[in-house]
């Protein structure tokens, strides 16, 4: 075989290792799966076998199914009728279920040695074992049916078997929102029945099926309950009438994954095993039906794989090493540019005007790195280490041997000048400068370095640590070396790139502005401010335009805004937003989250909106009736849509799939959609052109229709038809 291993001691244990060749992590491929056919019904039929031990290499017995072999399942569907496509899917689907089931039914004890990563159907796998144990010595052992955040759900049985050993509610913890747990809280709920040191789990295993030769599954046993109860129980019946309205709150409806997993277990667990299984695969079925499911697999899954390895890197380039950068300006910026980079290995020299400053940045690493130490995530001395890796000062000279700058200053074009240019005085003929500026154009920048070909945005998200994507930004004279180089670091640090042309705003802010332009002039039409807020959510955002103008500082928005006046002149600036941005700082003193006072008042983790918000509202007062949810989503999702088409029509963005993981990403737009032009694909260029072209009636430029969509609506083209890399996406 080709994945698996198989040995037979002279007990005739069988000791099955998945092991896939050319790889660092097992995946459930196609190919694998029929393996797993092929040694259970050897384990079954020899009859010198008397149970298995399956295991897995070292730090990764599974990390689940191979999803690209199911985006190639769907692609051969979409070529038939409704109908033969829901046969074809739930016949392909249900094999996992039918191998699975053939394996804890074999009439043999089966146990899972657990010694590396088991995520999806990769836990199914241990699931429909009649044992589980793990190794306790290692850390990076989590466990989990993760599939919902990417669209799908959990269809190798775990939608079954999981509530049959854990009850509802638990299992409802687990699948509903993807959770990936340690070891020791998975034997606290019983998922996994024992750990020892790795270096024990063979023999244990071996020891349970020799005093366990008659081994069955709970549910293959007579007078089997399920714990917590059923739909109908007592105490089963809370749980499900909770999880509904819960599921509504946390989801809006906007996620059918989540739905039909709900539904799975309900339906499922009022009747046998085997039911049960038809039952999860019909749901498995009508989901992978849906456009949510295709979307999200291919965008958070598939592309965003491909951009974490640097597949935006151009041809001509090759993967090089990073090991040592610079970071000028250790603000809040700049202070976690060096906290993920250090995180990552690397050695960063920050600078700052003075020493305190510098000493202050990497005093954010230190506290974050305490953070994980109290939480048992990082030794005491895994941190120091870390921490030894970031070297405060004001000397310039210190970054002489540095691969790459990052330039952290706040947004003053004359400061990034300077800086360049002492910069440029101490590094390296090959190191590349990068500035993490979030509007101002590259190409301008670039003016003043003396070597504008290794002059490259980098633009990063806040907070550094918690947000993946990092927009590179190409000017007019920036090379392949330096986009590769750019490259280089931000896959080191573990975050998401995409590759964009040079533009005011770029192609993420761009975006983002549209959305908090339509929040503000919502606000200045007389629509309510929760409504505003609530809405966008119901939209599928993570937070409404309000919000998120008060996360990003609402005087980062006036220094842009002043900027921009200076570059462009007064009338450059339109639009409700001007206004009301000049009015918060001007007037109110309210900058956002960071002085408790924006668009909302804080107090810790309370807020609520400001009730000066009124001053807003046009002199008429309140709107009368206000709008529906409807028509708000639809201006809010429309707006930065139409945003991002113009973006790919001026060459901005040229791959959908930069443009669709980096609004997710990003921005946070509306997962469920697979990200914007997924988004605009989905309804139908045509059906998008006509729905914009009805906002526009009583609209500003806002909702104008670029020529790229009314061409591609004439033709009934779709954006990864016409730009993807896979022309039959």
């Amino acid at each position: 075989m080709k994945h698996f291993k198989i040995e037979i001691d002279k007990e005739g244990i069988a000791l099955i290792t998945f092991d896939s060749p050319d790889v660092t992590m097992n995946l459930l491929s196609n190919e694998a799966l029929q393996e797993i056919g092929e040694w259970t019904d050897k384990v079954a039929d020899n009859e010198d076998i008397i149970g298995a031990v399956i295991t897995g290499k070292p730090n990764a017995f599974c990390a689940g199914a191979d999803l690209s072999g199911l985006g190639a399942i769907f692609g051969e569907a979409q070529k038939m009728k409704r109908d033969e496509r829901a046969a074809m899917l739930y016949n392909e689907l249900f094999k996992i279920n039918d191998i699975f089931r053939k394996l804890e039914t074999c009439g043999k004890p089966i146990v899972a040695a657990i010694n590396g990563l088991a995520l999806g159907g990769g836990f199914e796998i241990t699931l429909a074992c009649h044992h589980r144990i793990a190794a306790s010595d290692n850390p990076k052992i989590k466990v989990g049916l993760p599939e919902a955040m990417v669209g799908v759900l959990p269809g190798g049985g775990g939608t079954q078997r999981m509530p049959r050993l854990i009850g509802a509610m638990n299992a409802f913890d687990l699948m509903l929102q993807g959770k990936m747990i340690k070891v020791d809280k998975a034997v606290a709920l019983g998922l996994i029945d024992e750990s020892y040191p790795a270096s024990e789990l063979i023999d244990h295993a071996k020891a349970w099926i020799r005093e366990n030769p008659d081994a069955k599954q709970p549910w293959d046993q007579e007078k089997f309950k399920i714990p917590g109860g059923g739909p109908y129980h007592p105490a089963g019946y809370q749980t499900f009438a909770a999880a509904s309205p819960m599921l509504r709150k946390n989801t809006w409806g906007n996620y059918p994954s989540q739905r039909y997993i709900l539904a799975a277990v309900y339906e499922g667990l009022q009747v046998d095993i085997d039911a049960g299984l038809r039952i999860e695969c019909r749901y498995f079925t009508k989901l992978m039906m849906r456009p949510e499911s295709r979307n999200m697999i291919r965008s958070i899954f598939l592309s965003k794989q491909s951009l974490d390895k640097g597949g935006a890197r151009p041809e001509s380039q090759k993967k090089r090493p990073i090991k040592k950068i610079g970071v000028i300006g250790a603000g809040f910026m700049g202070a976690g540019i060096t906290y993920v980079s250090a995180m990552a290995g690397l050695e960063v020299v920050l600078v700052d005007v003075d020493q305190p400053g510098a000493e202050k940045g990497k005093a954010f690493a230190e506290k974050e790195l305490a953070k994980r130490v109290s939480r048992n995530k990082m030794t005491e001395g895994k941190a120091a280490e870390i921490l030894g890796l970031i070297h405060p000062t004001t000397d310039y000279q210190d970054m002489k041997d540095v691969d790459l700058v990052v330039e952290a200053v706040f947004e003053s074009r004359e400061l990034k000048a300077k800086i360049t240019k002492m910069a440029e005085g101490v590094i390296g003929k090959n190191a590349v400068f990068g500035s993490n500026t979030s509007t101002l154009p590259i190409s301008g920048l670039a003016e003043a370095s003396k070597r504008p070909e290794n002059y490259i945005g980098i633009h990063f998200f806040s907070p550094v640590h918690k947000m993946m994507l990092v927009e590179l930004i190409v000017g007019e004279k920036t090379s392949d070396y330096a986009i590769s180089r750019a490259l280089d670091f931000v896959t080191r640090i573990r975050k998401t790139p995409i590759v964009v042309s040079d533009t005011r705003g770029f192609y993420a802010n761009r975006c983002v502005m549209r959305y908090i332009e339509q929040g503000m002039g919502l606000l200045s039409e007389g629509v309510k401010p929760a409504l505003i807020e609530n809405a966008s959510r119901m939209a599928g955002m993570p937070v409404g335009p309000l919000s998120l103008q008060d996360e990003v500082a609402i005087d980062l928005g006036y220094k842009i805004l002043k900027q921009t006046e200076a570059d462009l002149g007064p009338e450059a600036v339109k639009g409700p937003t001007a206004p009301i941005i000049r009015s918060m700082i001007e007037n109110h003193d309210r900058h956002g989250r960071k002085n408790s006072k924006g668009f909302y008042d804080y107090n810790g983790k309370e807020k609520r909106l400001w009730p000066g918000l009124s001053e807003f509202a046009p002199k008429s007062g309140l709107q009368d009736p206000q709008p529906s949810t409807a028509y708000i989503k639809d201006r809010i999702l429309i707006a930065i849509a139409l945003e991002a088409a113009r973006c790919m029509e001026e060459g901005i963005v040229t791959d959908p799939r930069e443009a669709d993981v980096g609004s997710i990403l990003g921005w946070g737009f509306a997962p469920y959609t697979g990200g914007v032009l997924s988004y605009i694909d989905t309804m139908g260029v045509a059906a998008f052109v006509a729905r914009a072209d009805e906002l526009a009636k009583d609209m500003d430029g806002s909702y104008d229709v670029p020529d790229l969509l009314r061409e591609m609506a004439k033709n009934g083209e779709t954006f990864y038809g016409r730009f993807g890399k896979d022309k039959a996406a």
